[in-house]
């Protein structure tokens, strides 16, 4: 083969077929069938449920005490504040001679 553009041409072609292999190993479409029989990937399964269920009972904690919180501080700055006190105090002087 002589030509350059018949050289480009079957590089390309090579390149494009060994990205579209490449993504067909990755996939692994063959594993599909072998992984839930696997006891290593149900116990995973039931982990990642109760982990989810673990988190969402987090969750729900964290926003009740949240709402008690803003309700606390919400009733804290309604109520009306203290009386402000005046006091006088007599004027502070010192006077030294040296």
């Amino acid at each position: 083969m002589t030509s350059v553009l018949g050289r480009v041409y079957v590089v390309a072609g090579s390149l494009l077929a060994f990205f579209v292999l490449w993504a067909g190993i990755a996939a692994r479409p063959w594993s599909s069938a072998t992984a839930t029989s696997d006891p290593r990937v149900a116990a995973l399964d039931r982990r990642e449920a109760r982990v989810r269920l673990e988190a969402a009972a987090a969750q729900t904690a964290a926003a009740q005490r949240w709402a008690t919180y803003r309700a606390k501080v919400a009733a804290r700055a309604a109520a009306t504040p203290p009386p402000v006190r005046i006091v006088t105090v007599p004027a502070i002087t010192s006077t030294r001679t040296s």
